[in-house]
């Protein structure tokens, strides 16, 4: 098992849930054991949960593996069936489980200025919330939903924040442009200056950040800068292994690699998804969870099993008191109505059709009717 965060710990436990119980071996080159990531941006970023409150292992809970923490994984050996370890070890298995997530993106020339961050890790949201406790000028650069929800708790906080997008519409790839507006006027709603379409030429500072450049010329005063740009999977260690690679780890429907015995999970994982005809790397919480059941029977019956139709992507995201719920592919959508409550309001329940047929729903403080609709668009895509 390469990878020990979400993705990785579901697979180790899918492992023992179906009956396997030789020897498994769990590598992260993080030190922590599997920690949740999704309140990074919000609730710890705020200081209103600590790290325990991140833990994903249960009391008592024991997988009998070995973990080896804090060591990169740097190659995969397929005819000797290693795992190549950063400190010189090579751990052989029979099978693999490569779960290595993905990285966040920098912005080329911000290495060693002091004040900007990406935010991905544990210790990327401890060393971001103590600079957020000091207050001061923040800007986010990326109008996603990690810099949404960045900017929603830095907001909360009481400092002065301003968002710039590139695009014309943040989260328009997500949403689509009309709901992307609708969700990313959450920020003006709060007073939080909104750039968009306009690129970033770079950064000014010595030894810190004081300000970022805009392309348009306009300087944009900042004491703390967050760099929310995507993030790339985490599979170079995989070149030349003969391993597929191609935005991640290219995988079937069932989270089978290009190699035998090897199975991807993750955010470094691109699936095939049989609805769409395409693969699609899916870069969430509950497909880290739910995924790698299916990738783990494939491991163990050595590819001899029905991979099934993937439950429709879901993802959710808490900005300024407001819960965005989302699941399906909003790509390829020919429409989108509003079924229930009001844009103006922040309080909507919105369906995208395709031919007339729902494909993906959006909801923004509609949980029990956002749930309705999910488990509808399941039974309609199974």
């Amino acid at each position: 098992m390469v990878g020990a965060s979400l993705a990785g710990l579901s697979a180790a436990r899918s492992l023992r849930k179906q009956g396997y119980d030789g020897r498994l071996v769990v590598i992260g080159d993080e030190p922590h054991r599997p920690y949740d990531r999704p309140p990074l941006s919000k609730e710890f970023l705020a200081g209103e949960v600590g790290e325990a409150d991140l833990v994903l292992e249960t009391d008592g809970e024991d997988l009998r593996a070995e973990w080896l923490l804090g060591t990169r994984a740097t190659g995969l050996d397929a005819r000797e069936r290693a795992v190549r370890l950063a400190d010189g070890r090579e751990i052989r298995a029979d099978g693999f489980v490569i779960a290595t997530g993905a990285a966040a993106r920098r912005l080329p020339g911000s290495d060693g200025l002091a004040g900007v961050h990406v935010l991905r890790t544990l210790d990327d949201a401890l060393a971001l919330r103590d600079e957020l406790a000091r207050g001061g000028r923040l800007v986010v650069i990326g109008g996603g939903f990690i810099g949404a929800e960045v900017a929603s708790t830095a907001y909360a906080l009481g400092l002065d924040v301003t968002v710039i997008e590139a695009a014309p519409t943040p989260l328009a790839g997500p949403l689509g442009a009309d709901m992307g507006t609708i969700v990313s006027g959450l920020h003006t709603d709060h007073g939080v200056r909104l750039l968009c379409g306009v690129g970033v030429k770079g950064l000014s500072g010595e030894s810190r950040v004081d300000a970022v450049l805009l392309e348009d010329g306009r300087t944009i005063p900042a004491d703390i800068v967050v760099v929310g740009v995507g993030a790339r999977p985490c599979v170079e260690w995989l070149e030349g292994s003969g391993v597929t690679l191609d935005n991640g780890v290219k995988c079937g429907a069932d989270g089978r690699s290009s190699l035998a015995g090897v199975v991807a999970v993750g955010d470094c994982a691109n699936w095939y998804d049989p609805r769409a005809g395409a693969h699609r790397r899916v870069e969430h919480w509950t497909g880290a969870l739910e995924r790698p059941a299916v990738a783990v029977a494939t491991l163990l019956a050595g590819g001899a099993v029905e991979s099934g139709v993937p439950r429709p992507p879901y993802f959710w995201s808490d900005q300024y008191g407001v819960k965005i719920q989302f699941a399906g592919h909003s790509v390829g959508a020919d429409s989108v109505t509003i079924e229930e409550g009001a844009a103006d309001d922040r309080n909507v329940l919105a369906v995208y059709r395709r031919a007339g047929e729902p494909v993906a729903v959006l909801g923004m403080n509609q949980p029990r009717l956002f749930t309705r609709w999910r488990k509808q668009l399941a039974a309609a895509t199974s």
